[in-house]
């Protein structure tokens, strides 16, 4: 009898209060970058599946947004996809990074996990890159104390550096053996099924939340008007042209995104521009207009214009 390990595959999510390091982490997994990642909280809005290929497993990753205390109807949303998700995965991991102590808001995200009681989950110590051996010994200790208050077992608990690549391997590994034996959903190289539209639009609003002030994050919205390659151009010089529009909530907002005579928008464009490129493996031309969509957060038909 052959004594080859069977074939796995199934879904985990990687849960973790906003800036915990889902993105960062999903992304090294991958091994591409297909999840946008910012120092704003709720950065990431759609549930997007990256895809792992292991040589015995294939782990399709689903990044939900960070569980929070809801103010609008786009926060509300966002926590039903979070536990929608959840009900639906093989396997939890919870991210709790080790740079900071645990709170309040992690021990929230955890008890709502804790409700989720058949699905295995798997306490991930992220950012150990930060913390000192002693820090990381304290911080474990933590993880178990918060597992015994709500009733968690954890499958296991496991420090990780995404940024360095500390033990992430060993996350992928971990994160296989829960899944039920099956064949691949994906066929092999495929690394997500998020439409480019989608992944485009998510890399020019990651662009456009950079050093832009604090009130502004959940008011950028992007939209992908267009995206086609330019006809009668040589098959070895593609140029795909992207046509996109960025949306704010109010006429006062215009300015922090436009800057001094377009600069902002400019940098705003030329970022994005080289992400995309990246991500495509095309030239890319990019026109980006700003337009404004009032209160879009709280209007339940702004919100399914803009796919939430």
């Amino acid at each position: 009898m052959s004594s080859t390990p069977e074939f796995r595959s199934g879904f985990a999510c990687f849960v973790g209060r906003p800036n915990a390091g889902k993105s960062t982490l999903t992304n090294a997994l991958v091994g591409r970058k297909i999840v946008i990642t910012s120092s704003k909280p709720q950065t990431t809005r759609h549930a997007v599946r990256g895809i792992v290929h292991k040589d015995d497993a294939q782990l399709i990753l689903v990044d939900t947004p960070g569980l929070h205390k809801p103010r609008t109807l786009l926060g509300e949303r966002l926590n039903d996809i979070v536990k929608t998700t959840w009900a639906e995965v093989d396997v939890i991991g919870i991210c709790l990074p080790a740079s900071d102590k645990i709170g309040p808001g992690d021990r929230f995200l955890v008890s709502e996990a804790a409700k989720v009681a058949r699905t295995p989950k798997v306490a991930l110590a992220t950012k150990a890159d930060l913390v000192s051996p002693e820090r990381m010994a304290e911080h474990l200790l933590e993880i178990g104390r918060l597992g015994e208050a709500v009733g968690i077992e954890w499958a296991s608990v496991i420090p990780v550096s995404a940024t360095s690549g500390f033990q992430v391997d060993l996350v992928s590994d971990e994160l296989a053996k829960f899944l039920p034996v099956g064949m691949p959903l994906y066929p092999d190289g495929e690394i997500t099924d998020e439409p480019e539209e989608t992944l485009v639009a998510e890399l020019i609003r990651e662009a456009a939340l950079e050093g832009v002030r604090d009130e502004l994050p959940h008011s950028i919205a992007v939209l992908v008007e267009e995206m086609n390659l330019r006809e009668g151009r040589p098959e070895d010089k593609p140029l795909l042209d992207v046509y996109a529009s960025l949306y704010l909530e109010r006429d006062s907002q215009k300015g922090i995104i436009i800057g001094h005579k377009g600069s902002r928008l400019a940098d705003v464009g030329a970022r994005a521009r080289t992400q995309i490129e990246a991500l495509l493996g095309t030239p890319v031309y990019l026109d980006l207009h700003v337009k404004i969509a009032k209160n879009w957060q709280t209007d339940a038909k702004g919100l399914r214009k803009l796919g939430f």
